[in-house]
This record gives C-alpha cells, structure tokens and sequence, in this order.
C-alpha cells in the first residue's frame, strides 16, 4: 500500500485572477467541489474528517477542489465575487484540467452559484449536488448591514463553529477552526461576502434545471434550515431529497457514511458494498518509547517502575485528549497512538516528552503520515511500519518525523531540524528525516 501526500495546490487563470485548486483521485468522473461560504484548500485538510470524506470520494471519481477568487489561495481582490465571476472561475477550473464534463457538488452557499452554473452551462454538468444548501437566503428578518457586523466581530474566533460543526467542541478543534477562518479571508472580505448572500436568490431558475439533482441536508442543520433543502428539491423537476439525522452542517463532519454512499450511488449507479476502502485511512503515527526503560527498572524496583509507568500512561492520556489523538494500544514502555491532523500530532508528542521528561522517563519519537488500516482496536499498514522505524532512529528526548510530515504542516509555527537521509529497514528507498521543536 503506497503512502498517500495531500494533493498539489495549482492555478486555473480566470481573467485575470488566478484560482487556486487541487485534486485528488484519478477516476472516470470529474467531480467539482463547490465551495461555501470561505475555504482554504491547504489549510482544511487539518480539519478532522476533510481528506478522509475527499479520499472516500476520490475511490470512484477524480475530485477538484478550489477556493473562490478573494479567499483562501486565490487571489485576493476587492468586494466580493458575482455569481457569474464565480461561474467563470469554475469553468477555468475544468479547462485547466481538461474537464468537459463534471458532476457539481455544492455546498452550502456554494449551492446557489452551482445551480446557476447547471442551469447556464448544461452540456457542462452531468449531475448536481447540493449538500445544506439553499436558493435564497435563510435569514429575511434583520438588517444584513447588522448581521454582517455581528459576523465581522467575532471572526477569527471560531464562533461560527456552533453552527457549522456543532459535533466538535474539543479546544483544538476549535483553535483550528478560528484558524481556517483567519487564514480564508480577512473580516472586510467577509462583510462583503456576507452582504453579497443577503441579495442572493435563484429560485426563479430552479424549474429550468434539468440536470439530475441530489439534495442532500441534515435535519437540525443549525446553520441552513432542512426546510431550505427541502424547498430547494421541491422545486427542481429532475432532483431527490435525502435527509439524514445530526446537526452538522459541514458535509466533513458527523456520520459521512450514509452520505458518500449515497453520492457514490447517484453518481455511479452502484454503492461499494465492501468495507475495505472505509477501514483505510488517513492518519499521523506517533510511536514513542522510554529511553532506557530495562535500566531505569532495575535501578527503581518493581514496585517504583510500576508507579512511573502508571504516571507516565496518566500523562499520555492527557496529552492525546489535549489534541485529539487516538490510543490504539501501549506498548510496555511507550504508546501507539493516531490522529486526523499532523501539527497536532507534533505538538502532542513534544508536549508529552517534555512531560513524561520532568518525572524522570525521557521519551523518544517517531511520526509518519499515511494510509492505515483498521482492524478492530488495532491498526496496520505500511504508515505504521514507518512511524516505528523512524522512532528507531530518533534520539533520546527527540521527536523525529518523516518529511512528508514536515510538508503537511508547513506553516503550521513548528520548527524542524534535518537530521539526515536514511534507510529504514523493510522499507524502499531512503528517508529524509527531522527533529521537531517548537
């Protein structure tokens, strides 16, 4: 099983602008993400459950996602993009890459501009779907002037995270998400975007969409109303509604299950009834061991060996729960954990060394990103063969990655030391390898 790296982020020229996007797959159908309201195409796969919901995508279908000129890695420019700007930029979008034809998956927001690009560009679109999506505007009472002001106050904190993922409440993934929001667009973009929303109204063209259409929405989307989903639907002749349980309205988030089956089946005409693709996942692992652990248990004695380990298990608890990693088993002397974000993995396994450190059981280790399987409470795959290697070569108090974790949180304020290229044994090729700080 070859190692999966995040996507490339290349440029579409739209005009003048130019349109960041990756893709992710190589399927016989183009699938065309559509953003909502803000995005980053680098930065939201450190969002818990992003790649994995692209990667379930990508099993079946080459899968683009792009970030709307003025936000994320686009380029920026003044006010906020028409409609019709936006429907430029996903044609340069699909000549960029060689698409005639694609299925348009819009979200939220997104949903309004792909139902305008369906309707003016037929022989362009091949399916439609909308996930909490709406034709116009799910707030009609209060001044959007206000409402914009309301946004613009909080933003960067993460405040819409209530709405938009009400399942995760964790301090990481809220920092996280404060994070995508600074970094997708600044507050006086937002305004404009904002404002741009409350004029937004498609349901005139509804009737004239002819394409396949699937509506899918959560019944206590606390962002869109599943009222909205349902209209929307209602009023198109070719579309079915789907309604699933949960309050999420991030098409990442909650059970992705149901819904990616659901996708696969209406794009494909078949649903893989297999659960191998579901067990195979993208995840940091994070191996560590106690620097002299046989030593240190003769010098202390049973008895006060077994009160460190109980401390030092206490500790690694803590520290995983801080940033939202996964305990698969420990090992005697260290852990085996994993997690949905890199830079999270990073800063857990520096955080716990330098605790475990201070009652006396220096740490080594080694972190690697990619693929896992899942079997039962245990997991395997090449990723964690790798994860141990390179903890094998990692010093005393030292974190060591591989590089493809350093690209992975570029950016991310962690500092890395490069510590050479080695072989890793049963592995292909020679590892470049780096010791984290921060």
């Amino acid at each position: 099983m070859a190692d999966f790296e995040l996507p490339v982020t290349r440029y579409a020229t739209s005009g003048d602008v130019n349109i960041a996007y990756q893709i992710m797959g190589s399927g016989p159908v183009d699938i065309i993400m559509v953003p909502g309201f803000v995005s980053h195409v680098e930065f939201m796969h450190e969002l818990p459950g992003y790649t994995a919901t692209l990667r379930r995508l990508s099993t079946f279908a080459r899968v683009v996602t792009f970030d709307k000129r003025g936000q994320g890695l686009s380029d920026r420019i003044s006010g906020a993009p028409s409609l019709e700007q936006r429907m430029d930029d996903v044609c340069a979008v699909m000549n960029d890459i060689g698409s005639r034809r694609a299925v348009l998956v819009g979200f939220s927001e997104g949903g309004a501009m792909s139902v305008l690009f369906a309707a003016t560009y037929p022989e362009r679109v091949a399916q439609l779907v909308l996930f909490g999506s709406f034709a116009a505007p799910t707030f009609r009472t209060g001044d959007p002037e206000e409402r914009a002001a309301q946004i613009v106050k909080t933003w960067g904190t993460a405040e819409m995270m209530k709405a938009v993922i009400p399942s995760q409440t964790s301090p990481e993934a809220i920092r996280q998400f404060a994070k995508l929001e600074r970094l997708s667009a600044s507050p006086g973009a937002v305004r404009t975007v904002v404002l741009l929303m409350a004029g937004i109204d498609v349901r005139p063209i509804l009737p004239s969409v002819q394409v396949p259409t699937l509506v899918l929405h959560r019944s206590q989307d606390g962002r869109v109303p599943v009222e909205a989903g349902r209209n929307l639907a209602a009023s198109m002749p070719n579309a079915r509604f789907i309604e699933y349980p949960g309050g999420d309205h991030a098409f990442w988030a909650g059970d992705t299950g149901p819904i990616l089956g659901d996708i696969e089946e209406f794009v494909t005409g078949h649903r893989d009834s297999s659960s191998s693709e579901l067990e195979r996942v993208l995840a940091t692992v994070l191996f560590t061991d106690i620097v002299d652990s046989t030593r240190s248990a003769a010098a202390m004695g049973d008895q006060a060996w077994r009160q460190s380990l109980d401390n030092h298990d206490q500790l690694a608890k803590q520290m995983l729960d801080k940033h939202r990693g996964t305990l698969v088993k420990s090992t005697g002397d260290g852990i085996l954990a994993t997690f949905d974000g890199p830079g999270r993995a990073v800063r857990c396994a520096l955080a716990l060394g330098s605790a475990t450190q201070q009652i006396g059981l220096p740490l080594r280790a080694g972190l690697h990103t990619g693929e896992i399987e899942i079997r039962g409470s245990d997991i395997g795959g090449i990723a964690v063969h790798a994860a141990a290697r390179v903890m094998a070569k990692s010093r005393p108090t030292e974190v060591l990655v591989s590089r493809v974790v350093t690209d992975l949180v570029a950016g991310a304020g962690l500092k890395f030391s490069e510590r050479g290229s080695h072989e890793l044994k049963g592995l292909p090729g020679r590892w470049d390898l780096f010791a984290a700080s921060v």
